[in-house]
């Protein structure tokens, strides 16, 4: 059986992206090849990972054109894409992704890297000058991290002449062009202050806010789609039918291509959506990961599934969620969570709890300490939000309700592995857990120490299902 291959020349790149993964091939690139295909432009994409060649080995026989599979209750809709141009692999040969992001025809790098690719700092929300990706960019001129090749691109562009290219951040992080802002900035100061001033005036950083679940690729996916398109695809993806982008329409020279013909939202303020995500999708999603997983729940839609654990989701967006947002123009808090209800409810997007549950300790200071600091500020208490707190602890502690391990997939997951070891009392494992400063902050830590303590002590005894049940029959009384 043959590959699947292009049916159309390449597109000429106009972007290269940091981060090739599942979800950008997923959402962005979709994106940007229909923004071209409805309004024209040269807008391909040329692809780097930062880390392994696996996309790049996988994509490469297939001329970079692979399947985008949309998974909904009834059916299983396949389209080819063929937006990306290239993929090169930064470790393999980073001079040749440097001279692609310094070519001037480029006028966006964007990034999916996850948090931990930003190199910040958790306690000063700016550059991690320990970090030791930032200490090898410091010293040499071929980088290895995501800021450092910004960097490094942007100086070659000065140097040359040209305008800089717009950094697009497309991260669940708040304000994520103004993080990475704040990080390319530090760096170049670092390097030269005269780079870190031109950045500064003539550089743009607009933030995002991305939605589409993606789930990872199963073998089984793989055969289904092979079967579907009558072709060998080694590297689809698959994801469900709802999508958003909503873009801070500010870039440089104005230059992008036309997403909005494509369904993006371009608007002044991104805040709103992006907080209203975070807390409303995201949130949850990290509660029903390490809640469901205890409870022995292998998907999101499992999850929910079960009546207590439908209720609790629902109790979160009701009573400790929505209270703390403000929404977005012509957005109804409550048709939102109807509608993510129904997304978690699809059982054809087999999203793992397992997956949703790696990179806890990067991603919990915006899913939900946040939310819990908002609603002790204004003296509301948090019980659902706690009880995920507490769940994220056991579950980073590495033994499951059953005795069984867990392969714990966080950048701290050593960590937390030593610690665990050096703790044997549960009360001692909670507090050093809140002394985490990567995760909590001292007062943040202050706030929780009582209520989680309370809590944790409580979820070992009864386990995840039965504390999810006490939560909403709390609320309901």
């Amino acid at each position: 059986m043959k590959y699947i291959s292009r049916q159309s020349p390449k597109y000429r790149a106009g972007i290269v992206h940091l981060g090739l993964g599942a979800f950008s091939r997923a959402h962005i690139a979709l994106y940007t090849e229909d923004a071209v295909r409805n309004s024209g432009g040269d807008w391909g994409v040329i692809g780097v990972s930062l880390r392994s060649p696996n996309v790049r080995d996988a994509l490469v026989n297939q001329q970079f054109v692979y399947t985008a599979a949309q998974l909904d209750s009834e059916q299983f809709e396949c389209r080819q894409v063929e937006v990306i141009s290239d993929v090169l692999v930064a470790p393999e040969n980073p001079t040749a992704v440097l001279r692609q992001m310094a070519n001037p025809d480029i006028k966006i790098v964007s990034l999916t890297v996850t948090e931990k690719g930003y190199c910040f700092s958790r306690l000063t929300g700016g550059l991690d000058l320990q970090h030791p990706d930032i200490q090898h960019d410091l010293a040499n001129p071929l980088p290895v991290s995501a800021p450092g090749f910004l960097v490094r691109a942007l100086e070659a562009r000065m140097r040359a002449g040209h305008l800089p290219f717009t950094v697009l951040s497309c991260d669940n992080l708040p304000e994520n062009g103004n993080t990475i802002k704040r990080v390319v900035l530090a760096l170049a100061e670092q390097v030269d202050k005269d780079l870190m001033l031109w950045i500064k005036e003539n550089g743009c950083f607009p933030s995002t806010m991305v939605d589409r679940i993606t789930p990872a690729t199963t073998q089984n996916d793989r055969q289904l789609v092979e079967s579907l398109i009558k072709m060998k695809d080694v590297a689809p993806v698959v994801h469900e039918p709802f999508t958003q982008w909503v873009i801070e329409n500010s870039f440089v020279a104005n230059e992008h291509p036309d997403w909005a013909s494509a369904g993006a939202q371009m608007v002044n303020d991104v805040h709103p959506f992006e907080l209203m995500k975070l807390r409303m999708l995201n949130g949850t999603h990290s509660a029903l990961a390490y809640l469901g997983f205890l409870a022995g729940f292998e998907t999101i839609a499992d999850t929910v599934a079960d009546d207590d654990f439908k209720a609790f989701t629902k109790v979160l967006w009701t009573e400790e969620i929505i209270p703390t947002l403000t929404a977005p123009p012509g957005i109804s808090l409550a048709e939102y969570a109807a509608d993510l209800m129904l997304r978690y409810e699809n059982p054809k997007v087999r999203h793992l709890t397992a997956q949703i549950a790696m990179d806890g300790s990067q991603k919990l200071p915006q899913r939900i300490l946040g939310t819990i600091d908002y609603r002790f500020s204004h003296n509301a208490d948090s019980p659902g939000l706690i009880l995920t707190v507490a769940a994220w602890m056991r579950y980073v502690h590495g033994i499951d309700e059953t005795g069984n391990a867990i392969d714990v997939r966080d950048p701290l997951a050593d960590k937390f592995a030593v610690m665990a070891k050096s703790t044997v009392e549960p009360e001692d494992w909670v507090a050093s857990m809140l002394n985490v400063r990567e995760v909590f902050s001292e007062r943040i830590a202050e706030v929780l120490f009582e209520p989680v303590m309370t809590t944790y002590l409580k979820l070992l005894q009864q386990g995840a299902h039965k504390m999810v049940r006490e939560v909403v029959q709390a609320y309901r009384s």
